[in-house]
């Protein structure tokens, strides 16, 4: 008989791997924002006292922050703002893997119509001894069936 652990790789220890199209933004050490959230208008009938109707509209996407202690990688974000203004934009697609620090892949989730929203590179100062961080955050138009691991 398995247990839950057995079947299940815990959350513990989890960087996340972006890869934007078929390019490797490399490492991020948090990922917020992952959600979806259903827009729902209330209409009252007439004659009918015990409830108000709940119709659903559309669905929203919150914007998806990633961070991580900045590193080589870094330079591949200000090319993809870049190519943004130097070659005209597209909407690309997004894979983001939830990886344990051995790299077992622990989750994975496609976005559909990618946009990089702001960058925020970090705060430099010799007078600091805090490790220094660089976040991206990106817009997406949903979830689509993730491309396989590559």
């Amino acid at each position: 008989m398995s247990t839950i652990h057995d079947e299940t790789t815990l959350a513990v220890g989890i960087r996340y791997r972006i890869l934007l199209d078929d390019k490797n933004l490399g490492f991020f050490s948090s990922c917020s924002g992952l959600g979806a959230e259903v827009t729902v208008e209330t209409r009252e009938e007439g004659g009918n006292n015990g409830s108000v109707w709940q119709l659903p509209t559309r669905l929203r996407f919150p914007n998806i922050t990633l961070t991580r202690p900045l590193n080589r990688d870094s330079a591949r974000i200000g090319e993809w703002f870049t190519t943004m203004v130097t070659s005209g934009y597209r909407f690309g697609t997004a894979t983001i893997d939830a990886m344990t620090a051995s790299g077992t892949e622990v989750a994975r989730f496609g976005l559909m119509g990618v946009v990089p929203v702001r960058w925020s590179g970090p705060t430099l100062s010799t007078t600091d001894s805090n490790v220094v961080v660089e976040s991206v955050e990106i817009a997406h138009h949903g979830f689509v069936p993730p491309k396989a691991a590559g």
